[in-house]
């Protein structure tokens, strides 16, 4: 499976906010990169739960390490640390996770999706939604 990028910081916002995202953060000066997960709450469709991938099993190795708050303009929403997160505020992957959200779009990073849809998690066909990572018919749904 090769990974994706994501180009710009409206489809990697729009990817992380789908409701159902795993994505790669690359620094391309240092070439470390983590994996996180961002899953939104299922009654409280502003929250999202965001964790990063801890171990091997890339299904199911991942840790929780804080929250988004999505508002009605996507690019003010907001990423809060976790203080019940059992990985510290100033380990390096949540330090990268942070300096992400503030600087999306930025050309010292890369962000990767694994040609899955970040709402659904189908396998993407359409060359579009290879592209930003949302699938047609997600991609109506979120009014993207």
């Amino acid at each position: 499976m090769s990974a994706h990028v994501l180009e710009t910081a409206d489809d990697q916002l729009a990817f992380a906010l789908a409701g159902n995202a795993t994505f790669t953060l690359v620094s391309l000066k240092t070439e470390v990169r983590y994996t996180y997960r961002v899953r939104q709450c299922e009654d409280k469709p502003t929250l999202y739960f965001v964790a990063v991938m801890t171990g091997a099993d890339n299904e199911t190795s991942y840790q929780y390490l804080g929250t988004v708050i999505k508002t009605d303009v996507p690019q003010l929403s907001t990423y809060r640390y976790g203080v019940k997160s059992k990985i510290g505020e100033h380990a390096p992957s949540a330090g990268a996770f942070y300096w992400w959200w503030k600087h999306k779009g930025h050309a010292q990073i890369q962000v990767w999706h694994e040609g899955r849809c970040g709402r659904c998690n189908r396998k993407l066909t359409v060359p579009e939604s290879i592209a930003n990572g949302i699938g047609p018919e997600c991609m109506k749904y979120l009014g993207v």
